[in-house]
């Protein structure tokens, strides 16, 4: 793991960021790692300016009062955990900045972001854009840690499992999280059914396993065991059956219209993750 000095973490209005901190610190290296964690929301006063008529101004009033607090809340947060021993963790606010653009701006100079799952029982999960998470992959090209909304991550990287297929994104996923592959105790691989879609297409060409052989990681092969009609719940399936706690896999997509589509197996793990997931596009 001590290819990781930047690590940026996001904080929102939500409960979840506390795990997102404490996630950030499994990773990092004492005394050499820096984690900022960034607060980047959709303010709710900007979002009440857009009312009209009667009831607009007190809507901008209590919308600045619900920043105030919702910002005032995540900094408590953000300072417990921090403590007074902790100098390697600060501090960033994006203030008013669209929250995607600005966020990915920063994770440009990051080794690592730490993001959160969206969740629909998240009841400040409104004060950032829906489809937060995948656009902020899509649009910085950093690899990013997702946080599960629920759960006790903290074993994180014991045993890892490897989603591979010959893309740019899955190759991307897995040249940034090889600090982990390293140190896990055991990396299961999955490929595809055939040699020539897992990744040799030509003879004595390079392959995935040589990869990670080189780098001194020997991986549990597994072929063929994901179904491609259901690509996303058979990905998380096999993670559960394999006693994984950490899924490797690229972050598929395109920009369309102004808007992200997604692939369905990114869809899908973003949706139902139990699991932290290690994403890169």
């Amino acid at each position: 793991m001590n290819e990781l000095r930047s690590i940026l973490v996001h904080l929102g209005a939500s409960t979840h960021n506390v795990a997102r901190l404490r996630l950030a610190h499994v990773l990092a290296e004492p005394e050499r790692t820096h984690i900022t964690a960034l607060y980047a929301v959709e303010p709710a006063a900007l979002q009440a300016a857009y009312g009209l008529g009667e009831g607009s101004a007190l809507a901008w009033t209590l919308g600045e009062q619900l920043d105030h607090d919702r910002r005032a809340s995540a900094r408590r947060l953000f300072e417990r955990e921090r403590g007074d021993a902790n100098p390697m963790l600060t501090w960033a606010d994006l203030g008013t900045r669209p929250p995607v653009q600005g966020f990915a701006e920063q994770a440009w100079c990051a080794d690592l972001m730490v993001l959160g799952q969206a969740h629909q029982d998240d009841k400040d999960g409104q004060a950032v854009p829906a489809e937060f998470v995948e656009s902020v992959i899509l649009a910085s090209g950093r690899p990013a840690l997702v946080v599960p909304a629920f759960g006790d991550h903290t074993s994180l990287g014991q045993t890892v499992l490897v989603a591979w297929k010959r893309s740019r994104e899955a190759a991307h996923a897995m040249s940034s999280a090889m600090p982990l592959l390293r140190s896990a105790k055991t990396v299961h691989l999955l490929l595809p059914g055939s040699a020539q879609e897992a990744g040799a297409p030509v003879e004595g060409g390079l392959d995935p396993i040589g990869w990670l052989a080189a780098h001194g990681v020997t991986p549990e092969i597994h072929r063929g065991v994901v179904d491609a009609d259901h690509p996303g719940e058979s990905l998380l399936s096999v993670s559960a059956d394999l006693g994984a706690d950490l899924l490797v896999m690229g972050c598929y997509g395109h920009n369309r219209a102004r808007e992200w589509a997604l692939g369905g197996a990114t869809r899908s793990v973003l949706r139902a993750m139990t699991l932290p997931v290690w994403m890169a596009h």
